[in-house]
């Protein structure tokens, strides 16, 4: 049976400004959008929330749906990655609360494009992506049953 990791990712923006969380793999820092992985007690967006408060101290609940990637990783690993935004007045102050992201950093879309240390091509995919304009509203997600058992 095909059993695809299923993530999920927040671009937050802010004047221009966009939010990267660093993390150190084999030895060397690697940006992404606070993101990972659903866990089975929970909805898209409850796992959107705990992963940007676990990776930046941020409590927010994403506004919009942007786009759902399928992608298989270099080692093969297969993904669905539901990403979303958050758009806040200010950059702001960030504490993660996950002991693998070592800080996090506000910075241009530009500075993403050019960055060499991208977890993967996901992040900025997802950049071009939130700035095509496209989004959904979060309606169009549901969960039904109970995700609290």
């Amino acid at each position: 049976m095909f059993k695809p990791h299923i993530t999920v990712a927040t671009i937050v923006h802010a004047k221009n400004q966009f939010l990267v969380v660093e993390e150190w793999i084999n030895g060397k820092p690697t940006w992404n959008q606070p993101a990972g992985h659903l866990e089975a007690d929970e909805t898209l967006l409850e796992a959107a929330e705990r992963e940007l408060l676990e990776e930046t101290g941020i409590q927010g609940r994403p506004q919009k749906l942007i786009k759902i990637h399928q992608w298989v990783a270099p080692d093969k690993t297969p993904f669905i990655r539901f990403l979303f935004s958050l758009e806040l007045t200010e950059p702001c102050v960030t504490q993660p609360q996950d002991s693998d992201i070592s800080c996090c950093h506000w910075v241009s879309a530009e500075t993403i494009f050019e960055s060499k240390t991208l977890r993967s091509p996901l992040v900025a995919e997802s950049m071009h992506c939130f700035l095509s304009g496209m989004s959904y509203p979060l309606d169009i997600l549901d969960a039904y049953g109970d995700y609290n058992q």
